[in-house]
């Protein structure tokens, strides 16, 4: 069956269905990991669009059972160059079509996926739409131009808990802000035995309060910082009260919550294969990120924030801490899932914060 991805621009490309049937509209990016497509697809920060992933061979190991960072799938499409109908690997248990199926996402493979990503890097992310079988081409390219952007339509709400919960340890208690969080991090933070309190983002002040927590971390999610402003607002009334640490769209929160400003890149960060400079030891470490917006550091002038960490490729910020209080961010994913595990550490200064050991 033909399958068709058209853009907000007039680009119209054609290939072979697979995964769901039907009709599917989203913004359009892409993603540079060579594995880790269960992750992507499972990650609640991509809710709303539609993926181009750059490696020409996506679904050869198949879909486990294991490595969901969500209950679900939010994206809104798939393209690929080839998507493998036969999978090799003793943990797969069924096919990444299958899974797209279930999802109801469609899926477009025998697309020159190269071509297309330098067209996304060359004119930036871009309103698309997806359709499959019998659809009139011609009307697609005005169809994806009458997409809504994802700005504006409150992601979050869409990917996040309604209602708290508690995941019991022995450690320190913390209070989890979910902005649409992997299940990695929550993993991370059990490994450490911490307590978990996974809390909405509506959650306020004093709420937070009620939970007495040895720290808040605020989560990865989707779509426009400039979006969850009651998340916003709690930050900005808890900081200072408790250790705070931030990752992705937490970190843009957070410099939201102090003062700063955010926009929106041209094409956005997504792979697993970004390097990051750290600003105080000088090391650089391969990252996993997910985010087309970023913390404008000419917004931080003035401000108590030091940047920490920024991109080797672009010299956007990556990091950030408070100079005299005990909050820090980072815009990638130290919990990786997938990509590099290099960055683990990031946790365990978390830890240390919480313990009273340096800011």
């Amino acid at each position: 069956m033909k399958a068709y991805l058209a853009l907000e621009d007039g680009t119209l490309l054609t290939g072979r269905s697979f995964g769901a049937t039907g009709e599917q509209w989203g913004e359009v990016v892409f993603n540079t990991g060579m594995t880790g497509y269960q992750e992507i697809l499972t990650d609640p920060s991509y809710y709303g669009q539609i993926i181009v992933m750059t490696y020409p061979l996506i679904g050869n190991y198949g879909i486990n059972r294991e490595d969901f960072e969500a209950k679900k799938s939010f994206i809104r499409g798939f393209v690929v160059k080839e998507a493998c109908d036969h999978p090799s690997n003793w943990r797969a248990g069924y096919r990444i079509g299958d899974f797209l199926a279930r999802e109801g996402v469609p899926g477009i493979s025998a697309v020159d996926t190269r071509a297309l990503t330098r067209h996304l890097r060359s004119f930036g992310t871009m309103r698309g739409y997806i359709a499959t079988g019998a659809a009139d081409p011609a009307r697609l390219v005005e169809k994806a131009r009458a997409c809504p952007h994802l700005s504006g339509q409150k992601l979050v709400a869409d990917v996040a808990v309604k209602e708290s919960y508690t995941i019991e340890g022995r450690g320190f208690r913390v209070v989890l802000i979910d902005l649409g969080s992997k299940q990695n991090i929550i993993r991370k933070l059990k490994e450490r035995d911490c307590t978990v309190i996974v809390a909405p983002p509506d959650i306020t002040p004093e709420q937070i309060g009620q939970l007495a927590p040895d720290g808040v971390l605020i989560s990865n999610g989707p779509g426009d910082p400039v979006d969850v402003p009651a998340t916003i607002d709690t930050t900005r009334a808890i900081t200072g009260k408790y250790p705070i640490f931030g990752i992705c769209l937490g970190n843009q929160v957070m410099a939201l919550a102090l003062g700063a400003k955010t926009y929106k890149m041209k094409f956005g960060h997504r792979g697993a294969n970004h390097p990051v400079k750290d600003l105080r030891t000088g090391r650089v470490y391969i990252t996993s990120q997910n985010h087309g917006f970023s913390v404008d550091e000419a917004s931080i002038a003035g401000l108590d924030i030091d940047v920490t960490h920024i991109n080797l490729n672009d010299h956007t910020v990556e990091g950030i801490r408070h100079k005299h209080l005990p909050l820090f961010a980072v815009q990638y994913h130290p919990e990786a899932s997938p990509g590099p595990q290099e960055s683990d550490y990031i946790f365990d200064q978390f830890m240390d914060m919480m313990r009273g050991e340096g800011q």
